[in-house]
């Protein structure tokens, strides 16, 4: 650039800096409309040289405005996507720092916490905060001791905006990489989060769950009681997550209580039954038709016959703790099919993997049912009658310690 043109381009900033500073924040909105337009996904190196080696002022004045009215709301979305074009510009490092030096991740988990903020300009934050956690583990625990883990899994708990929530679950799943000071922190909250209502964010807690596991060498007990209870999810991504955990936290000290905690879920108490009958759930049940206890219990016959068909010591250690006696009861629950669908499938594994197993089984069904157990098992349930189904309900096949 010619030293002409140097001295056009530095008076032409200077003169957009001092329209931004004499400017009311209508004026100033259009001129971030403007810098949005004419500058989006360029590098450090492009916005240099169109402020004249001095974008930085801008990026101070746009951040110091965000931080003074953040709580109003006003034009909110549109500062923020601003600073994103500095926060993602290619070798953005500087602008990086002097986003951290003047506060902006403070500013940023406040947005988060402002019970009033929009959730577009949450979800914008949660961006912006990605970028500062993908920088580094430096950068990650900067976010972390700000409170950071507490306000985004809040967040991720409470919106009601899909695109917030995976937003928050993407910057969980971030801040646990390469941050080992904060990991256990992080793996605590998102043990905790799956106790919340959302769906939504029950399932990416479980997901990003999973992802951070694999990194400890341990499972906290505090993760079996709720994993358990997301089997009672009636939305089948929440469930399905929730399987593949178990399926994982198999490997760890936990497995005794999983194990032991799933067979009992395969035989639901009367008075369990009755509580969720009664309680603020029956309205549920009239619109689904499925008592949540029933669909927990038609899920945990399908995860033990997922852990037992991917480990044949495992299936050993179920039939120790008494899997067959439980399976047949959920078998024999004639209101709610897919429990009958999903034991019959477990309890066909466990025939036919252990021959010992196919006496006491055909004693409790009878040789007819039985014959038609080994033939359709996933089908059985419509040959089924109400005295056969009360057999395996109330069916006493003592544990079995040994097998061939």
């Amino acid at each position: 650039m010619s030293a002409q043109k140097g001295q056009a381009n530095i008076g032409k900033v200077l003169s957009f800096l001092r329209e931004w500073d004499r400017g009311d924040r209508t004026v100033r909105s259009r001129m971030l409309n403007t810098f949005l337009s004419h500058n989006s996904g360029k590098t450090f190196y492009e916005l240099e040289m169109e402020f004249a080696q001095v974008a930085s002022l801008f990026l101070a004045r746009l951040t110091t405005w965000m931080r003074l009215t953040y709580m109003f709301g006003i034009f909110l979305g549109l500062q923020l996507k601003a600073v994103g074009i500095f926060l993602s510009a290619s070798s953005h490092d500087q602008y990086l720092m002097e986003f951290l030096a003047d506060g902006g991740v403070l500013t940023l988990l406040d947005i988060l916490s402002h019970p009033p903020s929009k959730e577009d300009d949450k979800a914008e934050a949660l961006r912006l905060l990605l970028c500062v956690s993908n920088a580094g583990r430096k950068h990650k625990e900067i976010i972390c001791e700000s409170h950071g883990v507490k306000v985004i899994a809040q967040c991720l708990a409470m919106s009601n905006s899909e695109e917030s929530q995976e937003a928050a679950g993407a910057l969980l799943e971030s801040l646990s990489h390469g941050n080992p000071k904060y990991e256990e922190q992080i793996y605590k909250a998102l043990i905790a989060l799956m106790t919340c209502t959302s769906p939504k964010a029950q399932q990416l807690a479980l997901h990003t769950l999973i992802t951070v596991q694999q990194k400890l060498k341990s499972a906290h007990h505090s993760i079996v009681e709720p994993v358990l209870s997301m089997l009672r999810s009636l939305h089948l991504e929440v469930q399905d997550e929730a399987t593949k955990l178990i399926l994982h936290l198999k490997r760890y000290e936990v497995k005794t209580m999983l194990l032991s905690g799933l067979l009992t879920l395969l035989r639901p108490n009367k008075e369990e039954v009755q509580q969720h009958q009664i309680t603020e759930e029956a309205e549920l049940i009239r619109m689904t038709g499925s008592l949540p206890v029933f669909v927990q219990q038609a899920a945990a016959a399908k995860t033990i016959r997922l852990l037992a068909e991917e480990d044949q010591q495992l299936s050993r250690e179920l039939l120790s703790l008494g899997v067959i006696q439980n399976l047949l009861c959920a078998m024999g629950n004639r209101e709610h099919t897919d429990s009958q669908i999903q034991a019959s499938l477990a309890l066909e594994h466990f025939v036919r993997s252990f021959p010992a197993v196919a006496e006491p089984v055909q004693r409790v069904m009878g040789s007819t049912l039985f014959a038609d157990f080994m033939t359709r098992a996933d089908t059985l349930y419509k040959s089924m009658d109400e005295t056969q189904a009360e057999n395996l309900l109330s069916n006493h096949i003592a544990f079995f310690t040994s097998f061939s």
